[in-house]
Parts: C-alpha cells; sequence; structure tokens
C-alpha cells in the first residue's frame, strides 16, 4: 500500500511538470528568449559580460558596488576581462521618513543611482554604450541601539549596491543582445533655493541657502542627508 502511494505521488510531480517543461518553447512562439541563454542565431551574451573590466570606484559603497559587478557578470566562469571598460559613478543618499511628534524618525529610506558607460579596450577607447540604474531600499532606525543602527546601516548599503549591480549587469547584458541603448535620465532642469532658517550665515550678507532635491523637495523638509559619490 505504501509503495502505490508513492508512486501515485510521484506521478502526480510528473504532471505537474509537464507544463513547466513546455514553457520554454511556448514563450520562444511568442518571441520571447532568455536573456542570458543561448540560440542559434542570439549571441553568447555571458561570454561578453565576462570580457568586461570594471573599473575602480571610490568609497566603500563603490568598492560593494564593484564586487556585486565583477560577480554579476563574471557568472560561473573565470573572469578574463580584455575587450570591454565598464566606468561607472554611483551616488547614494539616504533620507528620514515617517517623522514623529518628538522630530525623530521611525524609518531611513537609502537611494542609489549609478550612471554607467561602456568602453572598448584600445589606446583611444570609444564609448559604446551608456545608461542609468536606480534603486531604493531602508530601514527600520532603532536609536537604543547604536550597534544595530550600524549594522542595518551597512547591510542595506549592501542590499543597495547589489540591487544597482544587477540593473546595470542587466542594462549591459541588453545591449549586448540588441545593440540598442538604454533609456536614460532625462537632462536635469534648473532647481530652485531655499532659505535655511536654522543655518548660521557667515556674514551679514550672506543669507543660507539649499538646493532644492531631485524630486523639487529641499533636504531640510524631508530629514534626508546631502547625497554624494560613494557615500550617505
Amino acid at each position: 500500500m505504501r509503495a502505490v502511494r508513492s508512486v501515485l505521488r510521484l506521478s502526480r510531480a510528473a504532471l505537474a511538470l509537464v507544463p513547466l517543461a513546455g514553457l520554454p518553447v511556448l514563450l520562444a512562439g511568442c518571441g520571447f528568449h532568455p536573456l542570458y541563454g543561448e540560440g542559434a542565431n542570439h549571441v553568447a551574451v555571458a561570454d561578453d559580460l565576462k570580457d568586461i573590466y570594471v573599473a575602480n570606484i571610490p568609497d566603500r559603497a563603490g568598492q560593494q558596488l564593484r564586487q556585486a559587478l565583477q560577480t554579476q557578470m563574471a557568472g560561473d566562469g573565470p573572469e578574463d576581462p580584455h575587450q570591454y571598460t565598464l566606468r561607472v559613478q554611483p551616488n547614494f543618499g539616504a533620507e528620514s521618513i515617517d517623522i514623529h511628534a518628538d522630530n525623530t524618525s521611525g524609518r531611513t529610506r537609502v537611494v542609489g543611482r549609478a550612471h554607467w558607460q561602456l568602453f572598448t579596450v584600445a589606446e583611444h577607447p570609444e564609448l559604446l554604450a551608456q545608461g542609468d540604474a536606480q534603486t531604493l531600499d531602508g530601514y527600520t532606525v532603532t536609536y537604543e541601539q547604536f550597534f544595530a543602527q550600524t549594522l542595518n546601516d551597512e547591510t542595506t548599503l549592501g542590499r543597495v549596491a547589489q540591487a544597482l549591480g544587477a540593473e546595470i549587469t542587466q542594462q549591459v547584458a541588453t545591449w549586448f543582445r540588441t545593440r540598442v541603448q538604454p533609456a536614460s535620465v532625462t537632462a536635469p532642469k534648473a532647481r530652485a533655493f531655499y532659505p535655511l532658517p536654522n543655518a548660521m550665515p557667515e556674514s551679514s550678507n550672506m543669507t543660507p541657502m539649499e538646493q532644492e532635491g531631485e524630486d523639487a523637495v529641499p533636504d531640510m523638509a524631508t530629514g534626508r542627508g546631502p547625497s554624494g559619490a560613494g557615500r550617505f
């Protein structure tokens, strides 16, 4: 009786896998192809990614992003870059949300942005493609536990670096597959300045001012810190 039940369970499992086995064929029939897959009419994107050298990115967050890119582009094969150079300019910022009545924050949002450029390896490198990536993450603030707060900062920044690396890798892989430039962020418009009521002026002729952020809101209104390359 036990053997019969085992056979029935195996049969049900096999029947459940039949639709999954036919899924690639159905997707290919609709014109969909795996980005990193190989085929008779497709270039081996994974091999091209292994030929990319990721240039150094300064600061701790930049190092984490570079390691993520190296890991995701090299895949499971040996890393032997000699044809392309990837240059990435990241920008990491943090802002306080969930503001309490005592003006403390219950949560910190971390936003990561990066502009990447792919060059040839040559005496006079040629710019092949470029694009922009963006991601966000966050953590709950723990004021009474400073060590836990430090760990939250570090782990969140690591997740943002991993997510940015995955987004950039996907955009570069898409370019290798299609040779179509990814959509870029539109050119920034002129931003307004707002007076800082609590800042101390350096002279009687000067009024401390702050420029609005990318969302048209100044930092003082959200509690976020200034963003900069490779740091909070």
